[in-house]
């Protein structure tokens, strides 16, 4: 049985699609990063980043979201293609989800719902990054109908929970200039594991603290800011 230690973040969210899909007994243990868990000694065990998402599997610990996808897919044979060729195809597209999709999302968020006024560059400087990654991705899903090609898998599923929010987080405008990727997340959406996955998610979030109810200070030690800044 494996253990994933989450909340319902769209790098949390990732793997509660992929133990889904892959059919993987699991269960979970909250952590409620918005009243500082994370920070717990027995957390930082698990993972010494103060990040979730974490697995535990018959013992062995992995942290980081992608690596997660690549441990499992692996595991099970599931998910990423056994040719080299079209394997690493797979998994370029994972590394911009990871690299690009979402720090430029995360930030974009950052500065729009937690930052206090007068950020309007890094505003600017974070939505322009989002638009232009998804217009790379709106390119590549208009000539394959999946991420990694012609198959579904962990590009997909690291990516998806970042898309699927794009007509909440840039607007109905940023969704139109997007027809290929909002019609991938359609038929993501759609699928029977990822349904289960986000009611899993649902339950989870109405387990742990929300980051509007999220006291002061547990802010300002999450983001490294106030009495926590290093400089």
């Amino acid at each position: 049985m494996i253990t994933l230690y989450g909340m319902g973040s769209p790098n949390v969210v990732k793997v509660y699609i992929a133990l889904e899909e892959l059919g993987l007994p699991y269960t979970v243990a909250p952590i409620d990063v918005f009243t500082g868990k994370q920070f717990d000694a027995e957390f930082l065990k698990l993972n010494p980043n103060a990040k979730v998402p974490v697995i535990v599997d018959d013992g062995r610990v992995l942290f980081e979201s992608g690596a997660i996808l690549l441990y499992l897919a692996e595991k099970t044979g599931k998910l990423l293609p056994a040719e080299i060729g079209a394997k690493y195809e797979a998994i370029q597209w994972l590394m911009v989800q990871m690299s690009t999709v979402g720090p430029m999302f995360g930030q974009h968020v950052h500065f729009t719902r937690f930052a206090p006024a007068g950020n309007d560059y890094s505003k600017s400087r974070y939505a322009t990054q989002v638009h232009r990654v998804f217009e790379v991705i709106e390119q590549r899903l208009a000539t394959t109908p999946y991420l990694g090609g012609a198959e579904y898998g962990i590009a997909d599923i690291a990516t998806y929970p970042w898309a699927r929010n794009i007509p909440v987080l840039l607007g109905a405008d940023a969704a139109a200039k997007f027809p290929n990727v909002m019609r991938w997340v359609a038929t993501v959406s759609e699928r029977p594991a990822v349904k289960k996955a986000l009611a899993a998610v649902d339950d989870v979030r109405a387990r742990t603290t929300q980051f509007d109810k999220a006291e002061a200070d547990s802010l300002d030690k999450m983001f490294g800011r106030g009495q926590y800044a290093a400089a």
